[in-house]
């Protein structure tokens, strides 16, 4: 019934504005149907057998304008904030470019030193639990590093989501999109192609499992082995 469990600091700060909107809304609906009954009770027909003559009133009329302005830059400020953090561009201890196919995704590292330098599939594994968001290959990153993520698309708009670190980002053809996250806990987790995109859209699920420093480097290792084939001197990925 509730969201993912946030993994970084932006997932965390969005589901506590998620909830400060819950907490606003919920009390500007308490003070409306109590406006209502309070009109329906004090101006019936039954009190008010001469009804009112009045047209306006400055005073209130003043109020529902400046009171409203005052509840959208209460909900201004701290949305903001989320923005500009998210749209903020740390320096990025990992690079991993996310492209969207139908119905996969491929990802590839980037040459760094003797690190990286391969590309990989990842195609949905219907035999796995959870049913449906699990992929055959994952993509693995380590804990407490900024991680960039650079995504386009081979074909028509898809998009790249991970609910537990808080956003995703559309994936176009002959566009390259960027996004960041920083996540705080070691575990795996889940997302799913979040742009309608054809008909297997439901099973473009996107794993992502976060492991330490010396988890990250000996995965590195042995994903180079094991996606890095050479082909006339081109890197293809192993399927």
């Amino acid at each position: 019934m509730g969201r993912q469990v946030p993994v970084t600091a932006e997932a965390a700060d969005l589901a506590l504005f998620e909830h400060y909107l819950h907490l606003l809304a919920f009390g500007i609906s308490i003070f409306v149907l109590a406006l209502l009954v309070y009109c329906i009770v004090k101006f019936s027909e039954k009190a008010n057998p001469r009804p009112s003559r009045t047209t306006h009133n400055t005073a209130i009329e003043v109020a529902w304008t400046i009171i409203p302005v005052l509840i959208l830059v209460a909900v201004a400020i701290p949305s903001f904030r989320l923005l500009r953090t998210q749209l903020s561009d740390p320096k990025a201890d990992v690079m991993v470019k996310v492209i969207g196919h139908a119905w996969y995704w491929s990802y590839e590292y980037p040459q760094d030193g003797d690190k990286g330098g391969f590309t990989f599939d990842a195609n949905v594994d219907e035999e796995k639990e959870p049913k449906l968001l699990q992929n055959d290959n994952e993509v693995v990153v380590p804990v407490n590093k900024v991680v960039k993520v650079q995504v386009t698309s081979g074909d028509v708009i898809h998009s790249w989501a991970v609910p537990s670190f808080g956003g995703k980002i559309d994936a176009i053809p002959g566009r390259l999109n960027q996004w960041w996250f920083k996540a705080e806990r070691e575990g795996t987790y889940h997302g799913q192609c979040s742009e309608l995109c054809g008909a297997r859209h439901a099973y473009m699920p996107i794993t992502v499992r976060v492991v330490s420093e010396e988890a990250y480097a000996q995965w590195l290792t042995e994903a180079k082995t094991k996606f890095a084939a050479i082909d006339g001197g081109t890197k293809v990925a192993a399927r």
